[in-house]
């Protein structure tokens, strides 16, 4: 969309009133100029008239106009030459899918959004499978780092693989791959990938709760309806016909006319397993709706003093999933307050407190609100393979996103830790406090490949994402970890992600304000963070840096 400055509105004007007040009579140890400002900025962005924040609609202009009317009004200059916004542009597809047949040695006519839920990259108009053969391919990984592949010998070539969710090592009775750590391969971004690469007509990932780490509603809530793809010069052609989800309770039916009726993920990690065909056929068609539009990104720089060409850069994505399926209660607006207005609050009040600094940093600032996080990353995917600052002087990527509501806490969980520097200005940070630092409180969810810092470190820049911990101050770990389960069992990409008054932005303001010293910190230093030994990402960063 086009985007006039003069469009530009202040939060007063549109929004007053609309922030429930911090509570200021209880102890605490955070910032509550922070935890106010952060409040105040969920109730805005997380408001029913932002209509879910989803790119391509009115609540992406009221989004982005918000944020950038934020940054001018604290003095941030605009951070992409001239212009607040970065346009990125992107493919709209909203797949419509009739029923899946399967035929064979078992015959399912499967629902679309009951049973499974199927969408492409396909920038076409129609498009079908015919009677393609099913095969199981088990996890669907080749892995030579860890002597694993499951199409060793496999021609799939016409064909419609169905794998599963996570990878070999999650909860597996040995040590494979990471343990419950989930590695790449257990994405289901790879998993597409992967299919593609080995010329698959579908693929179509079988949904397991816990090896997920989501339920199935989130597979129906954010993998149906429309979807955003950045445009690519081959319309995406290269990928499969078909990229899908199946429920485990369709899958397990399918699996038994197979000849499985056992544990699977045990079957499908055993050291001689190979894929099986299934003795049946997939058919299902796909119509397809195709909107070209351009989102943006939402960029703004403190310049610094000494090195203004080496930039400290925080993340944080805006958008959400819009207004979509209703919840039990009626509501269709997916308003996301904690995921991830809570994370673009926080990126606001960092830069409110550079902007008060007496004393003005020596390396430049940056402030990145990312677009299409919720549709694969693609804000800072596009960012990233189209820097504005070159990445070899971007010092590090601090990103914050779905910042926990339940007040604040003790321990501070690093996903991904142990893979950079960025760990150890945490740990001090914190040790001064009396605080601990933890890696991912659920290591099997392969958070560390979920958010928008992935694309930074992929790309070689060190990227901190960081969150508190569960051990609540106020009210005990076993309370942190009860409001973790309920958040992700409950709320997590559904219509309840909503503003509340009874909000505890305190553990909000925690992270922010350690996110905001170490800023400082490296913003006044000559130094650049490295990767540890034994990253993956640690000969990107010392090719770039000329090492």
């Amino acid at each position: 969309m086009k985007i006039n400055a003069i469009a530009i509105v202040t939060a007063a004007a549109f929004f007053a009133g609309c922030a429930g007040d911090t509570d200021k009579n209880q102890n605490t140890t955070a910032d509550t100029g922070i935890a106010a400002d952060i409040k105040h900025h969920i109730a805005v962005l997380a408001n029913d008239s932002l209509m879910g924040r989803k790119p391509f609609t009115k609540g992406e202009e009221k989004t982005i106009n918000y944020i950038a009317s934020e940054y001018k009004k604290l003095g941030l200059e605009p951070g992409n030459n001239g212009s607040y916004f970065q346009e990125v542009p992107m493919v709209e597809i909203t797949s419509t899918a009739n029923d899946m047949s399967i035929s064979g040695k078992t015959t399912m006519a499967l629902k679309p959004g009951v049973d499974f839920v199927a969408s492409t990259r396909r920038e076409q108009d129609t498009l079908s499978l015919k009677n393609s053969p099913l095969v199981f391919a088990g996890f669907g990984v080749v892995a030579p780092e860890f002597n694993w592949n499951d199409y060793k010998g496999l021609d799939v070539k016409g064909k419609t693989v169905i794998v599963l969710v996570n990878d070999p090592g999650f909860k597996a009775p040995e040590k494979l791959f990471k343990g419950d750590t989930m590695s790449y391969y257990g994405r289901w971004t790879y998993k597409y990938e992967e299919a593609a690469r080995q010329g698959a007509a579908g693929v179509i990932i079988v949904h397991q709760t816990q090896p997920a780490s989501y339920g199935w509603q989130v597979i129906q809530n954010s993998f149906a309806g429309s979807k955003l793809y950045l445009q690519q010069a081959d319309k995406h052609m290269n990928r499969c016909k078909v990229e899908g989800w199946i429920s485990e309770q369709a899958a397990t039916k399918l699996l038994a006319s197979a000849g499985f009726n056992g544990n699977i993920r045990d079957y499908a990690r055993r050291k001689d397993f190979k894929a099986v065909a299934l003795g049946s056929s997939v058919s299902l068609d796909l119509k397809n709706n195709l909107k070209y539009s351009k989102s943006n990104n939402v960029i703004g720089i403190i310049q610094g003093t000494e090195r203004p060409h080496e930039t400290i850069l925080y993340t944080a994505h805006w958008d959400h999933f819009g207004i979509g399926k209703p919840d039990a209660k009626g509501d269709s607006i997916y308003n996301g307050a904690v995921d991830n207005a809570s994370g673009v609050a926080a990126i606001l009040a960092v830069a409110k407190k550079f902007a008060s600094q007496k004393e003005k940093p020596k390396r430049s600032i940056v402030f990145l609100a990312v677009t299409a996080e919720e549709q694969g990353l693609l804000g800072s995917e596009y960012y990233a393979t189209h820097p504005i600052y070159p990445l070899n002087k971007t010092v590090a990527d601090l990103n914050l996103d779905a910042l926990s509501d339940f007040g604040e806490t003790s321990n501070f969980s690093i996903t991904g830790k142990g893979q950079n520097d960025l760990d150890d200005y945490v740990i001090k940070l914190t040790k001064a406090k009396g605080w601990d630092v933890v890696g991912d409180e659920n290591p099997g969810s392969g958070s560390y490949y979920r958010s928008d810092h992935f694309n930074f470190a992929k790309v070689g820049v060190p990227a901190l994402d960081l969150h508190n911990g569960a051990k609540s101050i106020q009210r005990g770990e076993e309370f942190g970890k009860e409001k973790l389960k309920e958040y992700n069992d409950q709320r997590y990409h559904q219509p309840s992600d909503e503003y509340s008054d009874a909000m505890d932005t305190r553990g909000m303001a925690q992270t922010t304000d350690l996110m905001y010293k170490l800023g400082v910190q490296l913003s006044n230093e000559t130094t650049f963070p490295g990767w540890k030994k034994g990253s993956e990402f640690k000969a990107v960063r010392d090719k770039a840096m000329g090492k």
